[in-house]
Parts: C-alpha cells; structure tokens; sequence
C-alpha cells in the first residue's frame, strides 16, 4: 500500500483542496469558477470538505499555516453569529 491510501498522508483531491485555499482569487464567482473546472466539484460539496480537513490532523500536518488560518476564520464566523 502506498504512503498516500495509508491513513497517514492526505489523498491528491485534499492536498488540491488546501492548494486552492493558498491561492487569491480577483473577484466575485472566481474562486467557484476554480472549483468547478479544477476539481470538477460543486461549491457547496468543496466547502463539505474543506470543512472537514480543518478538523483532520493529517491537513494540519501537511499545511499547517492554511489549517490555523481557515481555523481562525472559521471561529470567528461562528462566534459572530
């Protein structure tokens, strides 16, 4: 078995999720646009994820300041509400 399907290691669609988080996007729609013609998913099924890996110890091992930056993010919109 391969280091990437041994539960140790993100899969190739979650490491392109946290790639994607790293990168800034220009304007309205853009950002979804990326989703959909790059990881072939519909946003709201991007966001299930993206939402999960933030509580995934291996994302945080992988991209530690993406994880603690969406983390924080995350807190404060639920603190706002």
């Amino acid at each position: 078995m391969d280091e990437e399907h041994d539960g140790t290691r993100l899969g190739r669609r979650e490491q392109d999720i946290l790639a994607l988080e790293r990168r800034g996007f220009s304007g309205p729609g853009a950002k979804e646009r990326v989703i959909r013609e790059e990881l072939g998913l519909a946003p709201v099924r991007y966001y299930q994820l993206l939402n999960a890996l933030l509580d995934d110890a291996r994302a945080l091992a992988h991209d530690p300041v993406t994880v603690n930056r969406l983390r924080r993010v995350r807190e404060r919109r639920r603190s706002d509400r």
